[in-house]
């Protein structure tokens, strides 16, 4: 609770972060159950959780995320995907460095392919998805 209170820290409307607490709780139902554990001693895909609900308590237009599937089951990282698909439709807009190929591009609307840090693919994810190098290298043939 501590995180995501830090994160109201330079908002003015205070009214409104009860109901924004009640939008993440909504979102991740586990935090909720775990509000009063420290922070640090919550599971890898609980600490995501954390990360993404304590980006969307300071109600910003612009969400940066780097990796939100390292490391987790794969259980897990599909719910994190569903969330982000939702917080996007709801209209925060979503920048994702993500290794899991598959998953970014079921998600995104725009990718970039990085190799030794220089753009060498980029386009809608539809085109991404059907690009034989992209297919190869990214996507497993």
């Amino acid at each position: 609770m501590e995180n995501l209170k830090l994160a109201t820290y330079a908002r003015k409307d205070k009214e409104q972060i009860a109901k924004d607490y009640r939008r993440v709780f909504d979102l991740f139902p586990r935090l909720e159950e775990r509000k009063n554990q420290i922070a640090g001693t919550l599971s890898g895909g609980e600490q995501q959780m954390l990360a993404v609900g304590r980006a969307l308590m300071t109600r910003g237009r612009l969400m940066l995320l780097d990796e939100p599937s390292m490391g987790l089951a794969p259980i897990l990282v599909q719910e994190i995907f569903r969330i982000l698909q939702e917080i996007n439709r709801a209209g925060t807009t979503i920048l994702l460095v993500e290794q899991n190929a598959h998953m970014a591009l079921q998600v995104a609307h725009r990718g970039y392919v990085l190799e030794t840090g220089t753009i060498t693919v980029q386009g809608p994810t539809e085109e991404l998805v059907r690009n034989p190098k992209v297919k190869e290298a990214y996507l497993g043939g």
